[in-house]
This record gives C-alpha cells, sequence and structure tokens, in this order.
C-alpha cells in the first residue's frame, strides 16, 4: 500500500478505525474473534494505523485491541485518544484534558493496550475548562517520558489548533470527512500550512455511502443500540434526500469496476496525500475491499462529479455531539 505523511509520522494511506468492533453499531461486542481475525488480516495486507479510544465501550476496545496486536505490535501505528473520560472526578460528559486526568488516562491505556508507548495519542473532544496550553504541556511531558510518540487533536478548529502547535507539533487532526462531511476543506489549508495530516474517520458516512441501508426499513432491522437509528443523517426526510449522494457513488463505481465503498475511499485519497481514511470494520471481507481501494484511480471527470455533490442533510452528530465540536 502506498503511504502519507502525517507530519513527521508515516503511515499506510488506508488505516483501520476499530470503535465500532465495540461500540456504536449493531453486533458490537458480538463477535471479538472475528475482529481479531480483521485486525490480523488489515496488518497482513499493509495497514499501519490502528485507531481507538478509552471512551470505546468504554475501555474494552482498547483491550481487544491490545490482544489482537501482541505479537504484531512492531508493525503498526497505534493510536488512541483521552479526554472523553474524566480520571479527576468530573461529572460525566464533561470533557477532561487536565494534566492530572491526561496522566491517569494514558497509563490506563497503556495497560490495556499491553504496550509501553503510544504511537498517536489525541485528546478526543477540546475540554472548554482547561486551557490547550496546558494540555499539550503535559503532553509533551509524555513525549519526553516515552510513554507517546506523536500528538493529535481531534474535532478541533483553526484557533486551538495553532494554539497547540505552537507549544508541541501537532502530528495529525482526526475528524469526520467523507463525500457527505465536507467541513473539513475549510481546515485543511491551515493543517498543509502547518505540515499537520488530517484522519478522516468515518469516511464511508457510517455506511451510508456503500448502498448498504436503503430505506427506513433497513434501519429498523439494526439494533436498538445502534447509534443510527437515532442519527439526523438518517432519520426523517433527510434519509430520503441524502440517498441522492449514495446513488452518484453507486453510478461511478459501476463505471470504474469497483465497490461503493471503494469509491468513498478513492475520493478521499484524491483530496491529498496527507489525508488518511480510517473506515472501520468488523469482518475480514470488508477490510480486505476497503484496503484495495488504494489500487482505484478514478477518472478526473468522476472526482468531479463526486465533487460536485451538495452536502449531506442533517447533522454529522447528534446536537448534544455537537456542542463537544469546534467550529
Amino acid at each position: 500500500m502506498r503511504t502519507a505523511k502525517l507530519g513527521d509520522l508515516e503511515v499506510a494511506r488506508i488505516g483501520l478505525g476499530a470503535m465500532g468492533m465495540s461500540h456504536g453499531y449493531t453486533g458490537a461486542g458480538s463477535d471479538d474473534a472475528e475482529s481479531i481475525r480483521t485486525i490480523h488480516r488489515a496488518v497482513d495486507l499493509g495497514v499501519t494505523l490502528i485507531d481507538t479510544a478509552e471512551v470505546y465501550g468504554p475501555y474494552v476496545n482498547e483491550e481487544l485491541v491490545g490482544r489482537a496486536l501482541r505479537g504484531r505490535r512492531d508493525r503498526v501505528v497505534l493510536a488512541t485518544k483521552f479526554g472523553l473520560i474524566s480520571h479527576t472526578g468530573r461529572a460525566a460528559g464533561r470533557p477532561d484534558s487536565s494534566p492530572d486526568s491526561i496522566r491517569a488516562a494514558v497509563d490506563g491505556s497503556l495497560q490495556r493496550l499491553g504496550t509501553d508507548h503510544i504511537d498517536l495519542y489525541y485528546q478526543h473532544r477540546v475540554d472548554p475548562d482547561t486551557p490547550i496550553e496546558d494540555t499539550m504541556g503535559a503532553l509533551a511531558e509524555l513525549v519526553q517520558q516515552g510513554k507517546i510518540r506523536f500528538v493529535g487533536l481531534s474535532e478541533a478548529w483553526t484557533g486551538t489548533i495553532r494554539r497547540a502547535h505552537a507549544v508541541h507539533p501537532v502530528t495529525a487532526v482526526q475528524s469526520e470527512y467523507s463525500l457527505w462531511t465536507r467541513d473539513q476543506e475549510l481546515l485543511l489549508p491551515v493543517l498543509r500550512e502547518l505540515g499537520i495530516g488530517l484522519v478522516a474517520y468515518s469516511p464511508l458516512g457510517r455506511g451510508f455511502l456503500t448502498g448498504s441501508l436503503r430505506s427506513p426499513a433497513d434501519l429498523e432491522q439494526l439494533d436498538d443500540s445502534d447509534f443510527r437509528k437515532n442519527h439526523p443523517r438518517f432519520t426523517g426526510e433527510n434519509f430520503a434526500r441524502n440517498l441522492r449522494i449514495a446513488d452518484r457513488v453507486q453510478a461511478v463505481a459501476g463505471q470504474a469496476g469497483c465497490t461503493p465503498a471503494q469509491v468513498a475511499l478513492a475520493w478521499l485519497l484524491a483530496q491529498g496525500e496527507d489525508v488518511v481514511p480510517i473506515p472501520g470494520t468488523k469482518r475480514v471481507s470488508r477490510v480486505e475491499e476497503n484496503t484495495a481501494a488504494d489500487a482505484v484511480q478514478l477518472s478526473a471527470e468522476q472526482i468531479a462529479s463526486l465533487t460536485a455533490l451538495p452536502p449531506a442533510e442533517g447533522g454529522h452528530h447528534t446536537d448534544d455531539q455537537m456542542r463537544l465540536i469546534e467550529r
């Protein structure tokens, strides 16, 4: 697989998001053995960036990834996140990136992941109660101690990113970016000015861009724990309106002789060598499909056709979750 640069960190062009193996989707946590096989297959196919977080589960996803990487740890760039769980007693739902909470969080993650260092450690959401300078100072100490190698931010915006980068280099910003979430195109010029990479989570629109969900009846088949059943883009009139995006992806897939998922990923890869999608899956067959997108070459006309699509209808998170996202 081709490689990309996130700051000074080199990774394969397509990574793997592990969240759905334990959290958020129908069947999450139901087959850890298949999830572990999926991680093994991803590594064998050349995937290097494996992404998790302490809040996924919580905690159990890091434990799962740690078990899967035994004997393979030196073949991957291991990323995890802190800040949505408070280790200093803040109320549930309040981000905590205070230095004391970070120190407790990193030690827990290291233990669960079964490693002595984390390659890329992200602040999961900006903490409005802790100056970003204090957060970055604590992370810089962890770099000096060898507990983490590189620092990332997730869903931060330009002002916070500039202030953070002035204290310690930010290697990557992780945010939702796909054919139905295009906000980050406003942020990319700043990231490129500073030499920061963009890691794109939910690059398949939480499965919508694959065409696997075509009607509200399909949603009814999902388990009640699947958060898409209450997601703004999957409910009400937004669902039908957003089908036009999936339809265009499907049409281009027919022209290119590949799958809709591969089209969505290939479009992202065409946005720059510093954009790294991390599609999530818990199935071997899907990780094989997703990684094969690295070989898909869309024509200029096909890329333009996809780029011209209107944005998706509805917020890309619930209202409560959107309050934690800087814009």
